[in-house]
């Protein structure tokens, strides 16, 4: 067993912190976690502000990723809805997973759909939205022209896994690279993914997971690697995590991700900080990257149940259930916030129109409107959770004290007071690594 599984187990014997202290302290850890000190020292080529100066600072992105999958980009059924799930993930969120399934993806051999994605990227770039590609390697299901010869299929699943990161990249460059590996040998798995079920077997999961993560990064050696599992426990750190590191035993993923469906009932807020304290352990960030809560009945199997039953039943979105979704969200979105190891959160669905599973999921309801949820994640996420428009004074050698969470900022002369003839404008990013002055080349805005 090794130092890291060791430091795991004992983990998750430490006595849990007490919820009145989770959700009691949460504002002070964001205070001290999320936000920063900084200062700007502004100039225009060259040439200095004079003490004095007022000027307006004005965040335009968080540092912290507030994601969705982002699936039914134009295809929510008329020309309205599209637009109105376009209007309302662009003002919420900064953060897109895109589909990468290979059996949906490839129906063909030879003819990805690389097409598809461009429309989603394209449409990230031009609203600022970071993007992920989720997921390279998954056993759920084979495509259907997978060969049977074994190595031939692990050829053709590596050289997908680095195709697919070369291609995109600067466009994507996140990836969920193997997904639930854990339980890879689960039934479902076994049964529709017979050809890449029996590699992982043959080969081991250790030894699969690396090979994938060494075809990732060689397709793009700047990006950003995550390994992502519904598994929460042990198994997740023993089988998969301990066993991706390099021959010299470092790690070779960025970040650890972990999922987070709730379709059967929320987590109690001390598994959420426990899950998160157990896997910071590795030092490594944590992004939760597919959230659910359901704004309906709960459960998977009381939905089959309700549509054995009746056929016409719908899983349908209620007042009661929007209210507890919209509590238990900001529950669950206050405590990873203010934990310093979480550095994203991803929704799953954004919209209940055909959803996974055809659950009441969305943050927007079938016809495109926002559900309370949505309401409350943007009173934070825009609201409690952002700088709001700051006017500041230049003091001496052009510097500019400022506070503000860590994220993108525009800063821009409020008055002229003889500096310049018209309004200047320079952009900045606080980050958590931010030291001494940082410098804003003032330019003319156009």
């Amino acid at each position: 067993m090794s130092v890291l599984t060791l430091i795991f187990a004992a983990a998750a014997l430490a006595a849990p912190l007490p919820e009145a202290d989770i959700l009691g302290q949460a504002d002070a850890r964001i205070e001290k976690h999320r936000k920063g000190d900084i200062v700007l020292r502004l100039a225009n080529n060259g040439r200095l502000p004079p003490p004095g100066l007022h000027v307006r600072i004005r965040q335009t992105r968080h540092a912290f990723l507030f994601g969705c999958n982002i699936f039914k980009l134009g295809t929510c059924g008329s020309p309205e809805a599209n637009a109105a799930y376009e209007k309302h993930y662009a003002a919420l969120l900064n953060y897109a997973t895109l589909p990468f399934y290979w059996w949906g993806y490839e129906k063909e051999r030879g003819k990805p759909d690389y097409d598809k994605t461009k429309v989603m990227t394209d449409w990230c770039a031009a609203h600022n939205v970071m993007t992920k590609g989720h997921p390279l390697a998954w056993n759920y299901f084979d495509p259907k022209w997978l060969p049977g010869d074994q190595q031939e299929v692990l050829r053709l699943q590596l050289e997908r896994i680095e195709e697919c990161s070369r291609r995109f990249a600067g466009q994507i460059d996140i990836w969920d690279v193997v997904n639930e590996a854990t339980h890879y040998d689960r039934g479902e798995c076994k049964k529709n993914s017979p050809k890449l079920s029996k590699v992982i077997r043959n080969m081991g999961v250790g030894p699969f997971v690396r090979a994938a993560f060494e075809a990732a990064r060689k397709g793009n050696p700047k990006a950003t690697l995550v390994i992502n599992d519904y598994a929460v426990g042990n198994e997740y750190a023993a089988k998969v995590i301990d066993e991706l590191v390099d021959d010299e035993g470092k790690p070779m993923y960025d970040i650890i991700g972990i999922q987070s469906h709730q379709h059967g009932g929320p987590w109690p807020t001390t598994k959420i900080w426990e899950v998160c304290e157990r896997f910071a352990r590795y030092g490594k960030p944590l992004h939760f990257t597919e959230t659910t809560f359901l704004s309906g009945e709960l459960g998977w199997d009381l939905a089959k149940q309700r549509q054995k039953a009746d056929p016409k039943f719908k899983w349908a979105s209620t007042p009661e259930g929007e209210k507890r979704q919209a509590e238990e969200v900001m529950r669950f979105y206050t405590v990873l916030f203010s934990h310093p190891a979480v550095e994203a959160i991803t929704w799953w669905d954004f919209t209940d129109y055909h959803s996974w599973q055809g659950a009441p999921a969305g943050l927007i309801r079938e016809d495109m409107t926002p559900k309370p949820a949505y309401e409350e994640l943007m009173k934070r996420i825009k609201g409690t959770w952002w700088t709001t428009e700051t006017v500041a004074t230049v003091e001496g050698n052009g510097e500019v004290r400022f506070r503000g969470f860590l994220g993108d900022y525009t800063v821009t002369t409020a008055d002229l007071g003889g500096f310049s003839d018209r309004p200047l404008s320079g952009d900045f990013s606080i980050g958590k690594t931010n030291q001494g002055p940082i410098e804003v080349d003032l330019a003319f805005i156009p």
